[in-house]
């Protein structure tokens, strides 16, 4: 194209912009503005685009009403006429407080964009910038606008850069922390930490300081702004924590800050064992303050670091009393393993079966702690226990016993009255937890109370809670006790309640065959972890042992063993080695194995695991999630059955109450894949009863101890609450 004709396209297309503005323009002008030269019509249309964004969004949460659109656009005119034709701003300023206006918008656009919703409509935003403006103008303060505004709102003001020199602009932007502070509670010290000097940093710090005393802890002992500032505040609490943190123990004083506080308790009282923290008497300390702490809660009362309380206690059991008990377990004298609990008190050990569930061996539980705790009472009454104990973690600590099989005989230390109403009170307000937790624990204990008259009372009390529920139309509570009252009428003897019909689960009673095999194999496939220990040796060799028949084949592998069906239904057993635990060679060659099986995209449907309690968590850790069989044949594998749910969701699973052994961890590993090569489904009633009449002595009470997949309680209901939610979404 020529240069005279593009020179000349450009000439006309500039006369047609400038022309069409001017237009827009003067359209737009109501009688109050006065002619805009041309040099600030542009920023005049900037105004007019921005302000169509906002009408045009598509954020219908956000979308402005007609009425709210007519307001904003007159008071757009408003500051656009007074721009124009006030005498307190000159030319040049006039462009200034233009872009203030576009930039206003702009901002607000932005929000829109993403996905803020802003609190305060347009309207009132456009008002506060005019009144701005006039303070801006007449040498006023814009502080306190704040008050009219959301967090976005002040922020869009405050970064306005027209008001960038206002005499209020601090006190703005100190009123905006405090806007960031209370949107955001649990921030508020990082919030401080990039505007330490902000007017309100005394009480803000003083709030935290309460919400959350650790964190106050770690900032006051930085030597930063922040750091100063804290340790400069008048406040007892404040200054207390901030003491503390200028010395190398402080946090060995905090599960007591409450009572420091308070002045209950002094600070040499504690000091005397701080020095010694491994020490008998900071141990009972922490047991006390937690006692006088639980009657406070009971109360109402909210006690002050009464969380970090509870984990330094449970720490402190691990550490001292079940790391040793537990070390111990092959000990053959029981005076010599409980020997670090023998000077404990009822109370102290309470405390450690509560606090220490998780980690705590069978044999400490039902060897040590428990036949302790009455030993240790002139007057072995379960219900004088509570009371010493303010009745703290009571859910808890039934729970636990029904776990290991004690729960009978610890009602049985009470009056039948109170043993009556503990369990009355272990069943009511289960709808009130955020959790499963309480739950899932009355439905593990049901299956282990054998007294008759208290499994009536239980079954009782579910249905009053039920009523309750529906009387008040708590839907929670009408789930959670729904489920539970199917689940335990259905274990009466005349009941002919189907629960998997009923809950909408898988069958309960039986596992079908074909639901074990591989998608894409076809084949069952089991996958066993055993662990290096001298026992682990032992019962691996047994294991192989019961295979080496015409039925089956071994293959040995460098880390693993296959153990393959050579006829009937497909299945292989893949075991990893039992390689020295010293040098953790049994935990690389299981890492061998499930990378194998990953790779050749095999899927264990049946999962077992071999080995003590102690190893149970490696096995939990590396479980797959594709499991429809779990065996934990270990000590107290009861007690992780909702850890195991939540990797494999309906998986069937055998456990152990108390101890598990190799004997009957084989005898079920023997029935189970014979009947599964012989095609047949696992029909758990006829199954458990022909291996009942197997075992005699005390093989027999173990066995006893172990519970079938259509007896775990606990983990139907699990599924069927969660396969009710899945069908409510």
């Amino acid at each position: 194209m020529p240069i005279f004709v593009t020179y000349m396209l450009k000439v006309i297309y500039t006369f047609l912009f400038v022309f069409t503005i001017a237009t827009q323009s003067n359209a737009q002008q109501t009688d109050s503005i006065p002619p805009i030269p041309a040099m600030r019509q542009l920023h005049h249309e900037y105004i007019f685009r921005s302000f169509e964004a906002i009408k045009l969004y598509p954020a219908k949460q956000y979308q402005l009403t007609a009425n709210e659109l007519n307001l904003s656009e007159k008071l757009i005119n408003q500051l656009r006429s007074k721009i124009e034709s006030t005498v307190e701003i000159d030319n040049n300023a006039k462009y200034t407080w233009l872009r203030g206006v576009n930039d206003l918008l702009t901002a607000y656009f932005l929000n829109y964009q993403n996905g803020k919703t802003p609190e305060t409509r347009l309207p009132l935003l456009l008002q506060t910038f005019q009144i701005a403006m006039n303070e801006q103008l007449s040498g006023g303060s814009i502080a306190p606008l704040m008050n009219r505004l959301d967090l976005e709102s002040a922020i869009i003001l405050t970064e306005n850069f027209t008001l960038s020199s206002n005499r209020g602009m601090q006190a703005a932007k100190d009123s905006i922390v405090v806007k960031q502070c209370d949107r955001n509670p649990t921030k508020i010290l990082p919030i401080l930490f990039r505007n330490p000097a902000t007017a309100s940093a005394d009480s803000l710090i003083t709030l935290a300081a309460f919400r959350d005393p650790e964190e106050l802890y770690s900032y006051a002992a930085a030597p930063n702004a922040l750091g100063k500032k804290i340790q400069s505040v008048n406040h007892p609490f404040v200054k207390l924590v901030a003491r503390l943190s200028l010395t190398s123990t402080g946090r060995m004083y905090f599960p007591f800050l409450d009572q420091l506080y308070t002045g209950k308790l002094k600070m040499d009282s504690i000091t005397k064992f701080v020095g010694n923290d491994t020490s008998a008497g900071y141990f009972s300390l922490l047991v006390r303050t937690r006692i006088d702490y639980a009657k406070r809660i009971q109360q109402g009362d909210t006690p002050m670091a009464a969380t970090i309380l509870y984990n330094k206690l449970k720490a402190k059991s691990i550490e001292l009393y079940i790391n040793e008990i537990n070390a111990l377990h092959n000990e053959k004298s029981d005076f010599v393993r409980f020997k670090s609990i023998s000077k404990l008190s009822p109370q102290e050990l309470y405390y450690l079966a509560v606090t220490g569930e998780e980690e705590m061996y069978t044999s400490s539980f039902v060897n040590g702690v428990y036949p302790r705790i009455f030993a240790a009472m002139k007057n072995p009454r379960s219900d004088s226990l509570l009371s010493m104990v303010n009745k703290d973690q009571y859910k808890k600590f039934i729970k636990i016993a029904a776990a290991y099989n004690k729960l009978d005989d610890f009602l049985s230390k009470m009056d039948k009255k109170d043993a009556e109403q503990l369990m009355r009170g272990f069943v009511n307000g289960l709808e009130q937890t955020t959790s499963l937790e309480d739950a899932v624990d009355v439905a593990d204990s049901y299956s282990s109370v054998y007294n008759p008259l208290l499994k009536k009372l239980m079954l009782n009390q579910v249905r009053l809670e039920l009523d309750r529920c529906n009387q008040i139309k708590n839907k929670r509570g009408q789930v959670i006790y729904d489920l539970l009252e199917t689940i335990f009428s259905s274990l009466e003897p005349t009941s002919k309640i189907d629960l998997s019909a009923k809950l909408g689960i898988m069958p309960i009673y039986e596992l079908p065959n074909n639901y074990l095999k591989d998608s894409e194999t076809g084949r069952v496939i089991m996958q066993q972890f055993f662990y290096g220990d001298k026992d682990g040796m032992v019962v691996f060799n047994a294991f192989l042992n019961k295979f080496r028949n015409a039925n089956w084949r071994i293959t040995k592998k460098s880390q693993w063993v296959e153990v393959s069906s050579r006829i009937g239904t497909p299945i292989t057993i893949y075991a990893n080695l039992p390689l020295d635990e010293t040098e953790d060679l049994d935990a690389a060659a299981q890492d061998s194995l499930i990378e194998y099986l990953h790779n050749q995209k095999l899927h264990p449907s049946v999962v077992i695991h071999r080995g003590h309690s102690y190893y149970l968590n490696q096995t939990v850790q590396k479980m797959p999630s594709s499991a429809k069989l779990v065996l934990l044949g270990s000590c107290g594998g009861y007690q992780r059955l909702n850890e195991v749910l939540e990797i494999a969701p309906g998986a069937h699973i055998i456990s152990s109450k108390q101890i598990g052994t190799g004997i009957i961890n084989q005898g079920l590993i023997n029935v189970i894949s014979e009947e599964l090569r012989l095609g047949k489904n696992l029909k758990w009633p006829s199954l458990w009863n022909s291996l009942a009449i197997r075992f005699s002595g005390t093989a027999k009470e173990k066995f006893d101890d172990y519970v079938p997949p259509y007896k775990n309680l606990g983990a139907i209901f699990i599924t069927a609450f969660n396969t009710y939610m899945q069908q409510e979404n």
